[in-house]
């Protein structure tokens, strides 16, 4: 429960609404606070209340009412709100009489047998599944006064089996004890785990729970699955014990949010009233969460409602027991095919200790294992997925890139695959689609030589266009590649190793080729698109990785050809394993994902920006040679200065310049290339339209008026403890505004801090500024003499050298050189700031803390590169230092003592504590320790209040070990196991009982009795398969000659029947003594006169016709077919003909609880077809040893009833027997549906049959349903209800669901006409309009029970008949009203719903998790643009997280798009059709925006997941498919357009329908499908993924 301190006056400000007359005291309230105060288990949010309350009845705020229930209401909502804790409760009860619960360890052994038995029910499930309820938690006394029986009959059963469901549904009472004893055994012996902590607040004591070290029986262990169900009626222990298993990973919870009750609860009187206050006195936090379970309930793992929470658990265990066959499967494919054969042993190593506890369907196990794989394999082309989500991926068709063999077709084919042509401005354009086989290259070469290569080889530039390349084969690269590189030199240019046939082929350059070499000096440029795929792509990643060209164009598919799926054997889930790898020049292997294109524009556009990039390249050696002279002539080394300009022209002769495609680009990749060649960060290339203006300007004197406030905001002083003192300034001015303010500057500054004993000088937010002051503010810190030399200054320009020395002279007193200086510095500290820090350390004056600084320059000039808009910031001085006179490092200054900057001022005086006079210390000293004194006194105190010891003597007895003080005989019996013959378990069992009872009289009863018992058991129980090895024990028991010690034959006919009964797990098996018993014959009926046969008729048939002609018919006894033929004129005459013309039946059976088995077919006959007979059911009887097969019967008396008009059958816990079995037919027939209570349980057939001589009986169910549907039976088990109510409110559900049936025609007919009439895709709307129709008259919908169970399986046919989730029902929820926001209310908002950051290398990071509507934006938008979009607009690269984006309206995109491309021209987005209108709207990129756009020419990623949903997949989708951004993460939801709610007919159901998509002539569409990544990772992953793309991309620019 959350623990907030909630004001306490909130309570009594709740009983100040309604003041009338008053009649009872505020005592009253008073006594209700010292109640809470002294129980309630949250005290600490009780701080003030009753100083609170009874300020409020001084003041006279106290509520008088009259009526004493209406008061105890008014309590109870002040309470709980005051308190945030809905347990809280006040009641007005005068008759009220506590009732005092006796403990269950204090009942007889005998109410304790009877209470287990009626709270566990125990049950084998199909495939050897346990199944255990349990709606009593047993505490650990309790457990050990039972002894062994509790093992006995509960836990031996379903130790063994494979897997456990654990029933909690029902559960709701318990002791707190039986939480470590039911988690132990589900727990390892050792080491103990600490479960629980439960306060309790009466004692103000804490204990903890701990697992059990030794349990009766055996445990289950840690290894087979467990799951837990739980209901909305789960409550208290239960709910502790399915929080705990489940947070220690034990056991998988499902069903519904349990109650959130609380582990005690009393209910206090209040004194002298007849008030009650319900408390809750205890609480519980788990040591693995934190949290508890209390108030919130335990949520579970797979929400479904309570009563398919079995189906469902069976179902998750046919999921689960297919995970470790899938892993080894996976394991399998990974270890034969993955072509990273080193990264294969993590793999299977990582499979091997996957956490698979969490998965819950087949769609879990491929996300897990997808993730897992991919974060350890760092490779997004390994890829599993479930195969409904995605198809697999398609292999290419190597039979496309076949060429003919025919000379003759070989010109035409060229003619057909490549398209040569000269372009304006002497450049050749060559395009072709596919790329051709090795083998066919021979035949080729030559015609390609002669037609493609000879028409180009006197042009001046080259476009490759690979916009519509879509592939081929990669061994045709190498060709290609050959001409366009020097033909002089070997160049080697990719390797692939094959995984499946396990070799490693090198592609080199070739020796010899057929044509003219292009050369690699001229400029090739390569064109792609989102369409460029497989070896395409691979070709325009080696052009950028080999240097020999520039790619221009759209972001490529990210297709590559080089992985096999498979599908894991038994699973819909598919793997996708890459068995090749593709190994660029450089070693790396390409790991796909889409070439991202040095200029990134619109694929239509790419030629005419080749011609305007092929510009500029012309001009590109002279602006790169013209900054190498610059550097000669500025820099202020000048051999550093001659190497870096050799190196610029080396790279722009090797190509490496290619990539740069404007100003922009050029001056980073210039700006990168100066830096590593020179080492020194200072040196930087910018480009500006505009003249900077100089970087030392003439500073401005201030006047007199600005002087204070130029003070006020550059310098901070303080006075720290310890005569410390303390200066920051933030930026350094030039000395003559120093001497302009110096006389203010001394008097309002330095006179407050030159006579502390110790400075601390901050400089961490200093970024420089001019040096001109630095000698003069070192001189204040040393002595007038002698003169000290600070460092000396180069200056490039004038080629002179000037000494910098102290001034003789200064303004103000000095602070000498004798006490301590510490300078705090950061990464931020720059420039001047840095020649004041570094010539302090340099000449030992001062003692630097903090972070290395960013290694700024004295001095740089700034120069134009030729007559371009760029400008070359270049050091012109050089400093070196004064002591070793060698220049200073371009590095930054290293600090004496390195700490992060946020802990500099401290460290410093920490520092400073250390070296202070003793005089002082011991003054400071005194100060600390008082300080500490006081925290530890606040830290004692709180602890003391936060736990309590718990004394030797009072430890739980759930933590005490467990000890047994049954006798040896007993327990001698206990550990005989249940694998005993049966004769010999009936014997043991009946012995056991027995001997608990300690008393031994001599008695007359021969051990035959139990091998006659046992005799009978195996001749006539009707399941022979549970009494294997019967006759064997029979044997064995016959020649023992013990005598039964019983005290008489009543208590021996219980023994025996609790014996047989746990033995066989059936309680329909029962052993009597009925001396007096007399077997009763029926008779058969005589013959009647009619009006007789009427009166017989009338007492067991009841029938009705409801309003809407709904039938009604009550049968309280099932007619065999014998007797329904004698009386079948009359019932056909008096029934059956009545209820035939009516809409719908009700059949009710909640009073049937007798019948003959051959009225079973004889009923379900008239509610089928007569063709083909029907198999209803199988009897197996066991005395006769035959089996009957129920068929329908083929001709009937009357007519049938139909298989299409509803038919619902009533149950309650009295239907018995024969009309169980009818009912259980009917329903899994899905004829019938069941509503009311689950059945008794009885049998076909039970016999009442005497044992030997005696006067004992045995009854024994001898014959057995079997059902040829489900396989198994509702004997014992009982049939269990469609629709679960009591049984007096089953009529009226029933009612409910035949009118509610009645409409479902009229709904789907309104819903599949709204669909084919408005569903955006027409052809997909008409086809799901006529299937929906066709499942209706199918008889798909004639089983709904409720408006939520149509609209359920609505939305599911819905979403399978259209492929599009959003295409479902909805509910109509009224618009909100508008709310009027203040504009800081919108700042509020915007800073809450945007996130933006900077990382390294300048990308801009913006995330938000919703579209807004245009007309509320726009607004707004001037306020987004200052708070978010200035953060990053002016960043290098960006990316833009859409991960958690849910979508919203549409009508914003286009305005968001454009804020990524240029104004010059307007960009067609999308072609958004509408189908209710018909209409095709074009969606444009917008002329004029609020802010700064941010460009088509920056890089851009969009991180997607799969939750991306709707109006954010409409961005991502036109960014992909315009090439403007790579998409990296997971595929995206597949919503749609913002749906429209129309409403179905005149009914109160609604459909949500998507009546807009998205252009579909250039591709699928993306609405129901989602939109794939360029790089698929996980959604986790993909911001990682995308800083090492961009920092990648960035390092390669260098």
């Amino acid at each position: 429960m959350p623990r907030h301190a909630a004001p306490p006056l909130l309570l009594t400000l709740l009983l100040c609404t309604l003041p009338v007359n008053s009649s009872f005291q505020p005592a009253l309230v008073l006594e209700m606070a010292k109640i809470l105060l002294e129980n309630y288990c949250f005290p600490e949010n009780l701080v003030g209340m009753q100083e609170a309350i009874q300020q409020a009845i001084n003041s006279g705020e106290i509520l008088k009412i009259s009526d004493r229930k209406t008061l105890a209401a008014v309590l109870t909502v002040g309470v709980q709100g005051a308190l945030n804790d809905p347990r809280l409760a006040v009641s007005y009860e005068p008759n009220f009489v506590p009732v005092m619960t006796p403990k269950l360890p204090s009942l007889p052994k005998e109410q304790l047998i009877r209470l287990v038995r009626n709270s566990a029910k125990v049950d084998i499930l199909e495939n050897n599944v346990g199944y255990l309820r349990l709606d009593r938690v047993i505490g650990e006394e309790t457990a050990a006064k039972l002894g062994s029986l509790l093992r006995d009959i509960i836990w031996d059963k379903v130790v063994h089996t494979s897997s456990l469901i654990f029933d909690l549904r029902y559960s709701t009472a318990g002791e707190l004890s039986g939480i470590p004893f039911i988690v132990s055994y589900f727990s390892d012996p050792d080491p103990a785990i600490h479960i629980e902590t439960v306060y309790d607040r009466p004692s103000n004591s804490t204990s903890e729970l701990w697992t059990m070290p030794s349990i009766m029986g055996e445990r289950y262990g840690k290894k087979k699955d467990v799951i837990i169900l739980t209901s909305k009626r789960t409550k208290g222990a239960a709910e502790a014990v399915a929080y705990t298993l489940k947070n220690l990973k034990r056991a998988i919870t499902v069903g519904e949010r349990s109650a959130g009750g609380s582990v005690k609860v009393q209910k206090i009187r209040i004194p002298q009233s007849d008030f009650y206050l319900t408390v809750p006195v205890a609480r519980s936090v788990s040591p693995v969460t934190g949290q508890s379970w209390e108030v919130t309930g335990v949520s579970p793992t797979v929400n479904v409602i309570a009563k398919e929470a079995v189906s469902k658990a069976k179902l998750l265990l046919v999921t689960r027991n297919t995970i470790p066959k899938a892993v080894q499967s996976t394991s399998d494919i990974i270890t034969r095919f993955y072509a990273f054969t080193d990264r294969v042993p993590a793999l299977l190593q990582h499979l091997q200790s996957i956490d698979l506890f969490s998965v819950v369907s087949e769609e879990d196990l491929a996300v897990k294992l997808n993730q897992d794989l991919q974060t350890v394999s760092e490779d997004p082309r390994l890829i599993i997925r479930y195969m409904e989500d995605t198809a697999a991926t398609e292999e290419e068709d190597t039979e496309l890139y076949k060429v003919p063999d025919d000379p003759g077709l070989l010109r035409a084919y060229i003619d057909t695959v490549f398209k040569v042509k000269i372009l304006p401005g002497n450049t050749g354009y060559l395009r072709f689609d596919n790329f051709v086989e090795t083998a066919a290259l021979s035949k080729l070469e030559e015609l390609v030589a002669k037609y493609v290569w000879e028409p180009l080889k006197d042009t001046d530039n080259l476009i490759i266009d690979l916009r519509y390349n879509t592939g081929g084969s990669s061994t045709s690269l190498a060709l290609i590649l050959s001409y366009l590189q020097d033909s002089s030199l070997e160049h080697h240019f990719f390797t692939i190793y094959d995984r499946m046939q396990n070799i490693t082929t090198e592609y080199d350059s070739l020796p010899v080729i057929t044509g003219p070499i292009y050369s690699s000096k001229r400029g090739v440029y390569v064109l792609t698109s989102y369409y460029t795929a497989s070896v395409g792509e691979e070709f325009a990643y080696l052009v950028q990785s080999l240097h020999c060209g520039t790619v221009v164009g759209e972001i490529t598919s990210g297709m590559l050809m080089h992985s096999k799926t498979f599908q894991i054997e038994g699973t819909n889930i598919a793997i996708t394993v890459p068995f090749i790898n593709f190994i660029d020049n450089n070693g790396e292997c390409w790991l796909g994902g889409g070439v991202v294109p040095d200029a990134i524009v619109l694929a239509e556009e790419a030629v005419d920006h080749v011609h305007e990039i092929a510009h500029f390249h012309g001009g590109l050696q002279s602006l790169i040679k013209e900054t190498g002279e610059l550097l000669e002539k500025h820099y202020a080394i000048h051999d550093v200065a001659l190497q870096v300009g050799e190196a610029l022209l080396t790279k722009w002769s090797d190509g490496l310049y290619r990539s740069v495609v404007d100003f922009e680009s050029l001056a980073s990749q210039l700006t990168a290339d100066l830096q590593e060649t020179s080492s020194d960060d200072r040196l930087h290339v910018f480009h500006c339209d505009v003249e900077p203006e100089s970087l030392h300007e003439v500073p401005k004197i201030p006047t007199a008026e600005e002087v204070g406030y130029i003070i006020d905001t550059l310098f901070k002083i303080e006075l720290l403890p310890g005569n410390i003192g303390y200066l920051r300034f933030d930026m350094m001015a030039d000395i003559e505004v120093v001497k302009a303010i110096g006389p203010q500057l001394i008097q309002l500054v330095w006179r407050k801090i030159v006579n502390t004993d110790a400075l601390i000088i901050d400089m961490r937010y200093n970024t420089g500024g001019y040096s001109t002051a630095v000698p003069l503010l070192c001189t204040y810190f040393f002595d007038a003499e002698p003169l000290r030399h600070l460092y000396s200054v180069f200056d490039r320009t004038t080629t002179t050298m000037t000494e910098v020395m102290t001034l003789p002279h200064v303004r103000g007193q000095r602070y000498g050189s004798s006490k301590d200086i510490f300078i705090l510095t950061s990464h931020m500290t720059g420039s001047a700031a840095e020649v004041f820090a570094r010539t302090m350390k340099d000449l030992n004056r001062a003692t630097i803390i903090g972070e290395p600084t960013i290694g700024g320059s004295l001095s740089s000039g700034a120069y134009q590169i030729g007559d371009s808009i760029l400008y070359a910031s270049i050091p012109n001085q050089v400093v070196l230092s004064a002591v070793t006179g060698k220049p200073w490092s371009f590095s930054g200054v290293e600090p004496h003592v390195i700490a992060q900057a946020n802990d500099a001022l401290a460290v410093a005086q920490r520092i400073i504590t250390s070296r202070l006079p003793k005089r002082v210390k011991g003054t400071q000293d005194n100060t600390i320790k008082g300080l500490l004194w006081r925290k530890s006194s606040y830290v004692c105190t709180n602890r003391n209040l936060a736990a309590k010891t718990v004394p030797f003597d009072k430890e739980p007895v759930w933590r005490r070990r467990f000890c047994s003080t049954a006798s040896s005989s007993h327990l001698f019996w206990f550990r005989l196991t249940k694998s005993a013959k049966m004769a010999k378990s009936l014997f043991l069992v009946a012995s056991l009982l027995v001997l608990g009872n300690v008393f031994f009289i001599q008695a007359s009863f021969p051990p035959t009795l139990i091998v006659d018992l046992a005799k009978i058991v195996m001749n006539n129980y009707c399941s022979p398969e549970k009494l294997v090895g019967m006759k064997e024990a029979i044997e064995a028991a016959g020649s023992n000659t013990e005598v039964l010690n019983i005290p008489d034959e009543e208590s021996l006919a219980n023994v025996l029947t609790s014996g047989v009964q746990t033995t066989v797990s059936d309680p329909r098996l029962a052993v009597s003594y009925e001396p007096n018993y007399v077997p009763v014959v029926p008779p058969k009926m005589p013959p009647l006169p009619p009006e007789q046969l009427i009166a017989v008729l009338q007492t067991s048939i009841k029938l009705d016709i409801l309003e809407g002609n709904i039938g009604y018919l009550r049968i309280d006894h099932i007619l065999g077919e014998e007797v329904a033929e004698k009386l079948g004129p009359m019932l056909i005459d008096l029934v059956w003909n009545k209820i035939l013309p009516t809409s719908a039946l009700i059949f009710d059976l909640r009073y049937t609880s007798s019948g003959d088995i051959s009225g079973i077919s004889y009923i379900v006959s008239y509610f089928t077809e007569a063709e083909p007979p029907i198999h209803i059911d199988s009897i197996y009887d066991r005395p006769s040893n035959t089996t009957t097969e129920l068929i329908s019967m083929s001709t009937l008396l009357g007519q049938r009833y139909g298989t299409v008009k509803p038919l619902i059958i009533l149950t309650s816990k009295n239907t018995n027997g024969i009309a169980e079995d009818v009912a259980y037919c009917l329903q899994n027939l899905k004829r019938a549906t069941v509503v009311g209570e689950k059945t008794a349980g009885g049998s076909v057939k039970v016999d009442k049959l005497k044992v030997g001589d005696t006067d004992f009986y045995v009854t024994v169910p001898t014959a057995k349903s079997i059902n040829p549907i489900t396989g198994s039976t509702w004997e014992v088990t009982g049939v269990t209800p469609d629709v679960e109510v009591n049984a007096e409110d089953a009529l009226a559900t029933a009612i409910k669901i035949v009118n509610l049936r009645v409409q479902v025609p009229t709904i789907i007919d309104g819903a599949a006409t709204l669909i084919a009439e408005n569903y955006a895709f027409e052809n997909i709307g008409a086809d799901v309009a006529t299937k929906l129709k066709e499942l209706v008259e199918n008889g798909e919908y004639s089983m709904v029970v409720s408006k939520d169970s149509l609209e359920t399986k609505l939305s599911a046919d819905l979403k399978t008949l259209s492929g599009d989730k959003s295409l479902k029902t909805t509910s109509n929820a009224p618009a909100l009203p508008a709310i009027e926001y203040t504009p800081e209310m919108y700042i509020a908002l915007i800073q809450v719903s945007f996130h933006t950051d900077v990382f390294e290398n300048n990308i801009g990071y913006l995330r938000f998790d919703m579209f807004g509507d245009f007309e509320e934006v726009k607004p707004i938008a001037q306020i987004i643009v200052e708070h978010v979009w200035n953060k990053v607009v002016n960043t290098d690269a960006m990316i833009m997280d859409l991960r958690n984006n849910l979508g919203g309206p549409t009508t914003a995109i286009a305005g968001f798009c454009s804020y990524f491309f240029d104004d010059d021209k307007q960009i067609v987005l999308d072609k958004l059709y509408d189908r209710p209108s018909g209409t095709t709207t074009e969606l444009r990129t917008l002329t004029e925006l609020t802010g700064k756009r941010y460009g088509s020419k920056k890089s851009l990623i969009i991180l997607t997941s799969g939750s991306t949903s709707g109006a954010a997949e409409e961005f991502v989708y036109i960014m992909k498919k315009l090439g403007r951004a790579m998409i990296v993460g997971e595929t995206t939801a597949g919503g749609s357009h913002p749906p429209k709610t129309f409403q179905v007919a005149e009914t109160d159901v609604f459909l949500s329908i998507p009546t807009v998509h998205s252009d579909t002539t250039a591709g699928p569409a993306w609405e129901g499908a989602g939109i794939a990544p360029h790089i698929p990772v996980p959604a986790d992953a993909a911001l990682e993924a995308a800083k090492g793309i961009f920092n990648k991309h960035i390092a390669g620019q260098k």
